[in-house]
């Protein structure tokens, strides 16, 4: 499939315009690096978007045709929420791609990262029924906190994006039935940190599927779980982010280029 398109162009710099927003082009890029080792990636196809700080309107994502694992900071390329590219740059987007960031980033204000993959066990548990079940502390970060949206096909549509944001509404992470798995964050770390989870709980489920009757805890417990793990909105990866990234450093630093 190919969605290489060459958008339209919109004035301003290309570039980063601060410190601000090189710090964001170092951890998205470094987000970009750290999917592809896990082996999250899926070719050259999802996206993982950020808002550009100090210009409303504004976000970076990864240039069409790049792996995952050879994004570097000024690679990113940076645009507007009508899938305009900012400034001159010869990267091509994947516009159609970046539609379902844009409504999500248009919809939530929070959302300052959105993430979204098409990782093999997200899929899988997306597709099933019940979806992600209570089976593991990994699954209860998300009991009572995780949306599904059902799969709509190829073309996403402005209609979806509204239908698709009403499913979402102030939740951190949501299925998209038989296509992939979406994670928001205040900062790139936190959606980085919720996908991580998210995936390890499906993996976990898919796990647990291949044995005998699987055991759930009772609703009660898995609330009371539940609301330990949301901390009181407490923001996620502040601890593991710097982690991350120093074992980034050790053995694959060129995403800071």
């Amino acid at each position: 499939m190919s969605f290489a398109l060459q958008p339209g162009r919109a004035a301003g710099p290309a570039g980063p315009t601060g410190p601000e927003e090189a710090r964001v082009r170092v951890d998205l890029a470094a987000a970009y690096r750290l999917a592809a080792r896990e082996r999250w990636d899926d070719l050259i196809y999802t996206h993982i978007s950020a808002t550009v700080p100090g210009e409303p309107g504004h976000f970076l994502i990864n240039p069409f045709g790049f792996a995952f694992d050879e994004i570097r900071a000024s690679d990113l390329v940076k645009i507007n929420g009508r899938g305009e590219v900012v400034g001159e740059t010869v990267r091509p987007v994947n516009v159609t791609g970046f539609a379902l960031h844009a409504a999500v980033h248009a919809a939530r204000p929070d959302a300052h990262c959105v993430m979204h993959l098409h990782n093999t066990a997200g899929i899988a548990v997306s597709a099933q029924a019940e979806g992600l079940l209570p089976l593991s502390q990994h699954a209860m970060r998300f009991h009572g906190r995780l949306a599904c949206h059902d799969y709509e096909g190829l073309a996403f549509t402005p209609e979806e994006g509204a239908r698709l944001t009403a499913s979402l509404g102030d939740h951190p992470a949501m299925l998209l039935r038989n296509h992939g798995t979406l994670t928001v964050g205040r900062t790139v770390a936190e959606a980085y940190v919720l996908m991580a989870t998210l995936i390890k709980a499906c993996e976990i489920q898919l796990g647990a599927q291949l044995g005998s009757a699987t055991v759930q805890p009772p609703p009660a417990i898995a609330d009371r779980t539940s609301l330990q793990l949301y901390d009181g909105g407490a923001v996620e990866g502040e601890l593991e982010w710097p982690a991350l990234l120093r074992r980034l450093d050790r053995i694959d630093p060129g995403y800071r280029d």
